[in-house]
């Protein structure tokens, strides 16, 4: 028999789970951590410039440099797996000051993730950076692994409710706590890995950046992942005192 107050905590412990597992997912799949803002150009030279950028960023081979360079001109934005810019629909750019803007998106592939970076981005000949190299990396896998051992502490609840024990409730807390770590790293690595880019890669007079939602998301999630921990561990150690203090009793 569960006491109601431990069948509370797991009840709460679920929906901060669920919570944090949905955030995750969100901040995942969108490309909006970081986003640059770009001042409107002028001139047809400038537009032609900006066009190019835009068909290599679009159609060219991958190259950190390249869209680097486009993301800050054409109010990029770019997530885990996204790199986005924002373009006008009509061909004609510098003729209409108030063109609609669309999003234009490409995803980094797998191999593009374990792509070195590079001391001096586009110079191969500069070395390759194992500090940005290794956050970059760092920052796609650790959300990965985040999901996983939810996945893992969801599968592991499932088959202890249906054993109707409170046994590895304490295990499950363990791996909610290792999983909020894991969102907290990943947002560490990201802003590192920013900041590093920004002192290689100068961004250009009057272009601004900023952390956008889908980064917020990633950071709440790892606090709603570690109170989902906290109620399960403080569920799992209530509920074995007591069981052992009535064990004792009974036996005395």
């Amino acid at each position: 028999m569960v006491d109601n107050r431990y069948a509370t905590a797991l009840v709460i412990a679920c929906v901060l789970s669920i919570l944090a597992t949905v955030y995750l997912s969100v901040a995942i799949g969108t490309q909006h951590w970081y986003q640059y803002s770009s001042p409107t150009v002028r001139g047809e030279a400038n537009v032609s410039e900006l066009r190019s950028l835009y068909e290599e960023f679009m159609d060219g081979e991958f190259d950190e440099k390249t869209y680097s360079d486009t993301l800050f001109r054409l109010n990029g934005t770019v997530g885990l797996w996204w790199r986005c810019v924002l373009v006008p629909v009509s061909t004609h750019w510098h003729k209409e000051s108030d063109a609609k803007l669309v999003l234009e998106c490409r995803s980094f592939t797998l191999p593009q993730q374990f792509t070195p970076k590079y001391k001096e981005p586009g110079n191969h000949n500069s070395g390759e950076d194992m500090l940005r190299t290794y956050l970059w990396r760092c920052q796609f896998l650790l959300p990965l692994v985040s999901l996983g051992l939810v996945v893992l502490a969801g599968l592991t609840g499932f088959c202890a409710c249906l054993c109707r024990s409170l046994a590895p409730t304490l295990g499950i807390g363990v791996l909610h706590l290792l999983a909020g770590l894991c969102s907290l790293a990943t947002v560490c690595c990201y802003l590192a890995g920013m900041d590093l880019l920004h002192r290689v890669s100068m961004l250009p007079d009057k272009v601004d950046g900023s952390l956008g939602w889908s980064l917020y998301l990633a950071l709440i999630s790892s606090p709603l992942h570690m109170m989902a921990a906290a109620l399960l561990v403080w569920a799992a150690r209530s509920h074995s005192q007591n069981y052992y203090r009535m064990t004792a009793y009974r036996v005395a």
